[in-house]
């Protein structure tokens, strides 16, 4: 647990230095000898600024910008290999007293039914999503103190973690609830939460409090400020993010990856994931409305810059996108992706509600099964993984960085994603997923680059699998 006092979020996301970063890398995006010293620099595989990776952002040279994608492949590989970690978001509850704009959770929406889920539906739904075949999970909740206290969503916690169905456990709950104080986060922690999820929506404090212009939300420092009290709560890993579309996306970057830059600083660890939404049509949401939206090019580029930027970083993209979208940006930086996804409240245990009551969040792009989605990736040489051993054998905070900076997790990860993989295909997959899967497995085992105990126990434990048992370390 950190004993640090933060500086306030208007010191460490400082307006005048995001506008000189962008004034900056505007009058260099053009410069040739800059823009290869910091690719250069890039290669190394150490990072770069926010100030440096703006500049790539903004590049206009068509060649440099090649280099740009091609740089981002080769990190991606070399820290991640061709792994892809599966998850699903579970919302628990819609009940919002927020005035967020672009979401339709918000308060004055009277027209969109508000669910909240007993434990008995939550116990339901986690059956119907460990029958999918998932293990980890993202929990979602909209901010009401009456309708969604901590004592609720910890009590949640605790129902899911209890399920064991069939063959089916929910390994790791990650949560994404609203910014809260460090006693509660404390809390979250001694539940047995993986990653704290806080999106900052849009780091431009003018424009954030238009878009939140009721409710604790509105709070630009308090909820800017989250991580910091989530870190001091004891929590070791948090995921950030913005939602491209609300403010311009060079603003968005450079001042995510000053917040990335504050957390290494102060508590020697940045952030273990950074999700990448846009805005999406929802109930009474047009994203039309908002000026600020980006063509797929532009987001590719935006992935491929935060995987040189911040090459420790696991990065998220969710069924918000397409699968041509998904499909692009996986080779550029992406290392997690939801599948299978229902937005709406009880929508895995009865899809009904989805067309019936309407209760999700945003529209769903990538509507494919969790099946569908595992066959696909293997088809473009992915390794699905379920595999939540970090977090059990305590690879968390600095002590997963310092691992992955080093370019050695995959010493651990590669054969948890082929024995959790194998859990899949024995007890989850479609025939022809399965004989896929199987194909990839011993493709696999053959260029595995893990020490040889390694290697010999992950056949160990693939020979078990086969034979009905199950270890629930992975």
């Amino acid at each position: 647990m950190y004993d640090v006092k933060s500086p306030h979020a208007t010191e460490f996301i400082d307006n005048n230095e995001v506008l000189e970063t962008l004034d900056y890398a505007e009058k260099n995006k053009n410069n040739t000898e800059l823009i290869d010293k910091i690719l250069e620099k890039a290669k190394l595989g150490n990072g770069l600024t926010h100030r440096e990776a703006s500049v790539l952002l903004a590049c206009e040279i068509p060649q440099k910008n090649e280099e740009i994608f091609s740089l981002a492949k080769k990190i991606k590989q070399e820290y991640y290999g061709n792994r892809i970690v599966l998850f699903a978001p579970l919302y628990l509850s819609n009940y919002c007293v927020n005035g967020c704009v672009y979401c339709p959770y918000h308060a004055k929406n009277k027209h969109i039914p508000r669910k909240k889920m007993t434990q008995d539906e939550i116990k339901e739904e986690v059956i119907a999503l460990q029958d999918m075949g998932h293990k980890r999970l993202a929990l979602e909740t909209g901010e009401d103190p009456v309708n969604n206290p901590i004592e609720y969503v910890l009590e949640s916690i605790k129902t899911i973690y209890s399920i064991n169905h069939k063959n089916g456990a929910i390994r790791r709950v990650n949560v994404n609830i609203a910014a809260t104080t460090v006693e509660n986060y404390k809390k979250l922690k001694e539940a047995g939460i993986g990653t704290y999820i806080l999106f900052q929506e849009t780091y431009n404090k003018e424009r954030y409090e238009k878009l939140h212009p009721t409710g604790p939300k509105h709070n630009y420092d308090y909820h800017t400020e989250a991580m910091d009290r989530a870190m001091q709560g004891g929590i070791d890993d948090v995921g950030m993010g913005v939602l491209f579309g609300l403010s311009t996306f060079k603003y968005e970057f450079a001042a995510l990856l000053m917040h990335a830059e504050h957390l290494e600083a102060v508590y020697g660890v940045g952030p273990h994931t950074i999700s990448v939404p846009r805005i999406r049509r929802a109930d009474d949401i047009d994203p039309s409305a908002f000026e600020n939206g980006i063509d797929d090019d532009t987001f590719a580029k935006i992935v491929a810059c935060i995987r040189i930027s911040v090459p420790y970083t696991g990065m998220i993209i969710s069924t918000r996108e397409s699968k041509k979208c998904r499909e692009r940006v996986l080779e550029l930086g992406v290392s997690q992706i939801s599948g299978g996804s229902k937005t709406s409240v009880g929508g895995y245990a009865h899809p009904e509600i989805e067309s019936e009551e309407d209760t999700a969040q945003f529209d769903v792009e990538d509507r494919r099964t969790l099946d569908e989605i595992i066959k696909w990736l293997m088809e473009l040489g992915y390794v699905p993984s379920f595999c939540t051993a970090c977090y059990r054998a305590g690879r968390v905070g600095d002590r997963f960085m310092e691992i992955c900076k080093e370019k050695q997790i995959h010493n651990f990860c590669h054969p948890n994603a082929l024995i959790t993989l194998k859990e899949f295909l024995e007890d989850y997959a479609s025939p022809k997923t399965k004989e896929i899967g199987e194909r990839l497995i011993a493709k696999e085992l053959d260029d595995i680059e893990s020490p040889k105990i390694i290697k010999e126990k992950t056949v160990e434990y693939l020979k078990k699998i086969e034979k009905g048992e199950r270890d629930f370390r992975f």
